[in-house]
């Protein structure tokens, strides 16, 4: 792939985690608000809303040359299993890592570091996402 098709990638790639950040955010201010819930529980699931999000959108847009010639359910179901394995585990992992890093031990407030957690997990998941879940055919 050439560098302007990487840098295309990225750009795409970072616009779904735009609207994937809205997502998360939203969902951890309900959870973590009038829901009541602790806030790493409440991280946790907004994680998963968010991943699930962006997998949709990465499915048909930011990969989209990659997974049009492969519609079939099975690799479908794998791609979501490898983006789960891979960018939900970093996701997941890292935020609540960080969250409880952040908020736990620095009081920072828990929209703050949310943000700054989903900015420290970003360039691992595009490469994951590149490299592994939305891998070009024969690789």
């Amino acid at each position: 792939m050439s560098l302007r098709g990487l840098v295309g990638r990225w750009v795409k790639f970072n616009a779904v985690g735009a609207m994937g950040i809205v997502v998360q955010l939203g969902a951890l201010a309900v959870l973590a608000g009038p829901v009541g819930m602790h806030y790493l529980v409440a991280t946790g699931l907004a994680v998963e809303i968010a991943v699930l999000h962006n997998f949709f959108w990465h499915e048909r847009w930011t990969w989209m040359e990659r997974t049009r010639r492969a519609p079939e359910l099975r690799l479908l179901v794998g791609r979501l299993l490898r983006f789960h394995l891979s960018n939900g585990l970093v996701s997941i992992l890292g935020n609540l890592v960080l969250m409880r890093l952040l908020v736990g031990q620095f009081g920072l407030h828990y929209m703050v570091a949310n943000v700054l957690s989903i900015a420290a997990c970003s360039l691992a998941n595009f490469l994951l996402s590149d490299l592994f879940v939305f891998r070009a055919a024969g690789q």
